[in-house]
């Protein structure tokens, strides 16, 4: 058993992932501002910090005082176009607390730290597949944060005991098999949230936002992962680290895609409502497809998807919206 911080645990992939890490036997708190994140959503078995990771003294003192055994990182803003209309803030919340928070663990001898890092570290890498040789180059302030946070880790890891797995995440979707948990965040743009709010009627409509792309129908592929098999891969990857294993970057995903217009007829499907869809023109910045080359995480962590059915990831979600 491991003594675990979980920046971020209290939103929607660090709730799950909080859930998985009891479950595996460990000690776990959450670190929260509770900006993005609800205090509902963490477990009860965790224990809820509520405190900002720019309140660099606080969590010194929270570091200094628990001497944690590990950390998974989770706290960050993820809006790509707020990241494009303000930069500084994506810097600031993710890239600079982040450093301060990895000189904390260092100070306080943590060598563990899993990151939550993202497929947007690639941009739009050619033929839709990316691999995590893939070159990276980022098109937003969203991905360009998050890779310099990977760096910072890469190189703090050089020259320190510490080690670290970076997941780059495609396109999380669902909700917990038991519906107790699930994304919250009313806004969210996420496609399957916002189909099953659709579903639900509390949209008049659903756009697709480019059909003229040169996939199958002409929308957008995207590799839709569940949240909870997401989860399992941050539990496998700390099991690694814990067991001495070296540093690691790897994809989560499932290795296929679904089309923007196969993931809309799977919802209306699985819930039987017809609701709207209007077509609209491409957004800028929207590669035609993004889907993981995600053998290696499978191969190196033994990581074995349990939830790869896209069904499964729209009933789940839908029933947690129902719950909203």
């Amino acid at each position: 058993m491991a003594k675990v911080l979980v920046p971020g645990g209290a939103g929607y992939i660090g709730s799950h992932v909080v859930r998985a890490l009891l479950g595996a036997g460990h000690d776990v708190v959450v670190l929260d501002n509770l900006s993005t994140g609800f205090r509902q959503a963490v477990h009860r078995d965790a224990r809820l910090e509520v405190m900002d990771l720019a309140d660099r003294e606080s969590v010194a003192a929270l570091l200094d005082r628990e001497r944690f055994d590990a950390a998974v990182h989770f706290a960050a803003s993820i809006v790509v176009p707020e990241s494009v209309a303000d930069p500084l803030k994506y810097y600031m919340n993710n890239t600079v607390n982040t450093t301060a928070l990895i000189e904390g663990l260092v100070r306080t001898g943590v060598e563990a730290v899993i990151f939550s890092s993202t497929a947007a570290v690639y941009g739009m890498p050619a033929g839709g597949v990316a691999s995590e040789d893939t070159p990276t180059a980022p098109i937003n302030p969203y991905g360009r944060s998050k890779l310099m946070s990977e760096w910072v880790l890469e190189d703090t890891a050089a020259a320190t005991a510490l080690r670290y797995v970076a997941l780059r995440y495609f396109n999380v979707a669902g909700a917990a098999l038991d519906n107790t948990i699930g994304q919250r965040t009313p806004a969210a743009t996420h496609l399957i949230k916002v189909a099953a709010q659709a579903a639900l009627g509390r949209r008049d409509s659903l756009s697709i936002f480019g059909t003229d792309y040169d996939t199958p129908d002409g929308s957008g592929v995207r590799d839709y992962i569940h949240v909870e098999d997401l989860a399992r891969a941050h539990v496998d990857a700390l099991t690694h680290l814990l067991a001495g294993g070296d540093s690691k970057v790897l994809n989560c995903g499932y290795g296929h895609g679904a089309s923007v217009r196969e993931v809309l007829d799977t919802m209306k499907r699985v819930t039987g409502v017809d609701f709207p869809v209007v077509e609209a023109p491409r957004r800028a910045g929207d590669p035609p497809t993004l889907i993981a080359d995600a053998r290696r995480i499978r191969d190196e962590l033994g990581w074995t998807p349990q939830q790869d059915d896209l069904e499964l990831i729209c009933r789940t979600a839908h029933a947690w919206e129902a719950t909203l």
